[in-house]
């Protein structure tokens, strides 16, 4: 790869830069030792791939565009296509958390609103998806990595936890029905799709099927990383080794990068210190506040140690998934679909993305301040 096409790369891997700019940065006060090791999370980088994988393979087959197809043909406005794409990973995303639910459904918004010829509502789509899954998943202990976490630390019974995280998600279910009613609305006609549908193997898509079953269990431990991603790599390999020179191994390495970065700033006196003496009462706004510099994940992780208010940092990391662009890793997913396949709307994504995000925090603060 010449200099110059390194660099293009480079511009447009603008967050996997960010991200190793912070981790070298935080490794100067914190030299590289034995514990890095530590600050890596294989297990969500594992389940990245394999996902990223499965997906792909099942993309390749040509299966999100069927299932686009035939959406299409039982949804006769936009607004009843953008609700369909919108709520199924608000909902899918409470059993499968958010990564997963981004990782399937993002590919495949933007493979329907292709076929609909309705690409340019592929940004705000994407973006309220975004939001979707990333609110939709704080409404059961499985939906993301925190709410497992957390629910494990201050051991949580499902009554309690509930309570604390049922009216938000209410809430944002709320707000979602309200961005679509304000959203402009026409009727949708079944494109006619010129070019012959690539050929189906059942024995693949089947594969591919109980491949992803597998990694819903990865997701909820119940199948060991070690015998997953072996056993995808090994049947991508004999079904279409093309799959894997199509997993975003640039996000993996952003991943690596804030790991990196989130590990280092745990181990900095003056920085635990800060928190310890900030988060006593304040863990909602403690956990929003520090999401959007180490998101939400590493929030949990690093906030827990000072607080025995796990509701309050329950909520608060939750929310907190909303905001920046790391606020939650997740929403790293969908921009980089976004970047690949409608590279000159890069800026106007982001925009659009801090606007929604920041206005649906904003209601959700808010609630927060009325419930007490």
């Amino acid at each position: 790869m010449t200099v110059k096409r390194m660099l293009q790369w480079l511009r447009g891997e603008t967050v996997l830069c960010v991200a190793w700019v912070l981790a070298l940065v935080t490794a100067v006060l914190v030299p590289p030792d034995a514990q890095y090791i530590d600050y890596v999370d294989l297990h969500t980088l594992g389940m990245l791939f394999a996902l990223m994988a499965v997906m792909g393979g099942l993309q390749r087959q040509g299966l999100f565009f069927r299932l686009g197809r035939a959406m299409l043909a039982r949804t006769h406005t936009t607004r009843q296509l953008e609700a369909v794409l919108i709520l199924l990973p608000f909902f899918v995303s409470m059993a499968v958390t958010n990564d997963v639910a981004l990782i399937t459904f993002v590919p495949f918004a933007l493979e329907v609103l292709a076929l609909a010829g309705q690409t340019q509502r592929g940004v705000p789509v994407v973006v309220m998806q975004t939001i979707a899954a990333n609110l939709g998943s704080m409404a059961t202990p499985i939906g993301n990595p925190q709410n497992l976490y957390l629910y494990s630390c201050y051991e949580m019974n499902l009554g309690s936890f509930f309570a604390t995280v049922l009216p938000y998600a209410g809430a944002c279910l709320v707000l979602l029905a309200v961005f679509l009613m304000v959203r402009p609305s026409q009727s949708l006609e079944v494109p006619q799709v010129s070019g012959e549908v690539r050929p189906l193997s059942g024995a693949r898509v089947a594969a591919y099927g109980v491949l992803f079953a597998l990694c819903l269990g990865g997701v909820a431990k119940a199948v060991p990383l070690y015998v997953l991603c072996p056993l995808v790599l090994v049947v991508v390999l004999m079904a279409d080794k093309q799959v894997l020179l199509h997993v975003d191994y640039a996000l993996l390495a952003t991943f690596v990068g804030f790991f990196l970065f989130v590990g280092n700033l745990g181990r900095i006196p003056a920085l635990t210190a800060l928190f310890q003496s900030l988060i006593q009462g304040q863990e909602v706004l403690c956990g929003v506040v520090a999401s959007q510099i180490i998101s939400n994940v590493p929030a949990a992780l690093l906030l827990s140690g000072f607080t025995d208010n796990g509701a309050g940092l329950l909520l608060g990391v939750n929310l907190g998934g909303l905001g920046t662009l790391i606020a939650s890793m997740a929403s790293l997913i969908s921009y980089k679909y976004i970047a690949r396949t409608f590279p000159e709307k890069k800026g106007t994504y982001l925009g659009q993305f801090t606007a929604l995000n920041v206005a649906f925090l904003a209601v959700l603060l808010v609630l927060w301040l009325i419930l007490g």
